[in-house]
């Protein structure tokens, strides 16, 4: 009779050694993780048959080896990227402002593992994206520990883990540099597709979807992700359209929109891969909007005389004076977006910095690249108009 290896992953990652066990202990692991009242759930090792992973929600993740069985070796990270020839990258595209650099780690984020899982991008010419999982495992407790630790184990990670229900986020690796929980398509490695390519897998099953009675502006945590992604240039787009219903006839998987547009992706849309996560999502809900079962709160209006009228009085006025504050933070958390300007000083003040930011954007190539006296931090109609288009405001004179 085949015996096992069993020990026990901790939250923080130690480890307990178990001992040997008999199959008949590993079977019985398996029939409670089944039932639907323990809080328990089972995954078998994608790549070492009889390998067992029982999900705890005390974040907590047991783990069976058969004894005796061919060692298993993870894939090792690759820090170095891939030569032109090797894997060609497609034409260079001009990227958003703010996309120069951006949040590597993200603040409040449970950092799980060493941080090593990816390496340089292959294409970092390409758009930044982010592609969206799921991770077909319950949610909420601490689920999220050992969801984390069981995709370490099985050297399956993305940078990041979501749990719906908590709004909690574990990082697993930097956003700059690549992640593993996507197949190549052929000599193209799609983890390392794009300026970056941040992956989150969601604690969630594909059937039914996170977003449903979700509300994204209920969860601190997630709105920190869209910000990091906002923060490299990630278009608030799905350029392949909306994930499809799972289960359900395949999407096609356009090489040509995968490499060459930016935005949010599913598994669903990645060449190379068969799965068909993270489901029929509402994407104004990932985006951070209202979803299609919530009435659209009214536009914010901004107006250019406001503004104006904000920068002559703050400026000089003693430190945190505000005028007109309500207009100036929605102008301030579209500068933030945009990465422009630190959260920090999104106050509704008009300071120095809120005025340096807005001259950064009118000098960029999306606000109007203007320069010299006509970049000097004051809104005009036009640079608004397209700061508003690009995050849910009016601009009024």
């Amino acid at each position: 009779m085949t015996s096992f290896h069993a020990a026990t992953v901790h939250p923080d990652r130690s480890v307990t050694y178990c001992g040997e066990v008999g199959a008949d202990q590993v079977a019985t692991a398996r029939a409670i993780a089944r039932l639907d009242h323990t809080p328990r759930f089972a995954r078998e090792h994608p790549n070492r048959p009889g390998a067992l992973f029982v999900l705890r929600d005390d974040g907590a993740l047991d783990v069976y080896e058969p004894v005796g069985g061919a060692p298993f070796s993870p894939r090792i990270p690759d820090p170095a990227p891939r030569g032109a020839a090797a894997a060609p990258a497609s034409a260079a595209v001009a990227l958003p402002v703010g996309a120069a650099s951006g949040t590597i780690w993200i603040p409040g984020a449970i950092r799980i593992g060493d941080g090593s899982i990816g390496g340089a991008m292959d294409t970092p010419g390409n758009p930044p994206r982010v592609t969206l999982h799921t991770t077909e495992s319950p949610a909420g407790g601490q689920y999220l520990e050992s969801l984390s630790s069981y995709l370490i184990e099985v050297a399956s990670e993305p940078q990041l883990v979501y749990c719906p229900v908590t709004d909690r986020i574990a990082q697993l690796g930097p956003l700059h540099q690549s992640a593993r929980a996507l197949r190549n398509d052929g000599a193209r490695r799609t983890n390392r597709e794009g300026r970056v390519n941040i992956q989150i897998e969601v604690l969630a099953y594909a059937k039914n979807p996170w977003t449903t009675g979700w509300d994204p502006g209920q969860k601190p945590g997630w709105r920190s992700i869209l910000a990091a992604a906002r923060s490299w240039g990630v278009p608030d787009a799905f350029p392949a359209g909306p994930p499809a219903p799972f289960p359900g006839p395949d999407k096609p998987r356009s090489r040509s929109v995968w490499q060459n547009k930016g935005g949010y992706f599913g598994h669903c849309d990645v060449p190379g891969n068969d799965h068909g996560d993270p489901g029929a999502l509402d994407t104004a809900k990932v985006l951070g909007g209202p979803g299609g079962d919530t009435p659209p709160p009214p536009r914010p209006t901004v107006s250019v005389a406001h503004l104006a009228a904000a920068a002559r009085a703050d400026i000089p006025g003693p430190d945190g004076h505000t005028t007109h504050p309500e207009e100036v933070r929605v102008l301030e958390d579209a500068l933030v977006a945009e990465g422009l300007l630190d959260d920090r000083y999104a106050d509704g003040s008009f300071g120095t910095r809120t005025r340096d930011a807005y001259a950064a954007w009118q000098r960029s190539e999306a606000g109007g690249s203007y320069s010299g006296p006509d970049a000097d931090g004051i809104p005009g109609i036009a640079s608004l108009t397209r700061l508003a288009a690009r995050h849910g405001f009016t601009a009024t004179d």
